[in-house]
């Protein structure tokens, strides 16, 4: 099965913005944007599934491949808790300190830690696997990108951001023989 793993493009948001799980706009270029993310993927196989994050900024993309689109929570980006929707200058500073030293095990007020998004995208990611599909696309975002990532090579958790995840890139995956080949990254 070859899989696509496909984040969102640009979003409309201010920089410095915590938006996890807040349904947020996108940009103005989304159509340039999609124009340029579908020169980089091949035709699509009749046995071809899609999966989306139920956010808004996801869907989006997802309905200009497919009509049927699966949408999946697991598939979320991280619960930033009390800290959705605000800037990050704007958080006390010692409680995001606290966080970006254990990101991995702390979650923010009321949120989830990395290693929770970890665990329901690891949970996606094995009942995928039991698809017999020749492709499937999911359309996600960059911490879920990176946890599958980090899920499939066995990296340590607080690794998966030496991943670079960029608004609509693709990185293709191939599962043969119960084995997942990275075929590339970030494209």
């Amino acid at each position: 099965m070859d899989i696509y793993l496909i984040r969102h493009t640009q979003t409309a948001t201010a920089k410095g913005l915590c938006y996890g799980q807040t349904d947020v706009a996108l940009a103005d270029s989304f159509a340039d944007e999609v124009t340029q993310l579908t020169l980089k993927l091949p035709a699509w196989q009749d046995n071809c599934r899609f999966y989306s994050s139920p956010l808004g900024r996801c869907l989006q993309l997802a309905h200009r491949f497919s009509h049927t689109i699966a949408m999946d929570e697991r598939l979320l980006e991280l619960n930033f808790g009390d800290w959705e929707g605000r800037r990050f200058d704007d958080l006390p500073p010692e409680s995001v300190k606290q966080w970006t030293e254990n990101f991995v095990q702390t979650a923010p007020p009321n949120g989830e830690s990395f290693i929770d998004l970890c665990q329901r995208a690891g949970a996606f990611w094995q009942e995928l696997l039991q698809q017999e599909l020749e492709q499937a696309v999911i359309i996600t975002h960059a911490g879920v990108i990176r946890a599958l990532l980090a899920h499939i090579l066995k990296l340590p958790l607080a690794n998966a951001f030496q991943f670079r995840v960029d608004c609509g890139s693709v990185h293709k995956l191939q599962n043969l023989n119960q084995y997942t080949y990275i075929h590339y990254l970030n494209a």
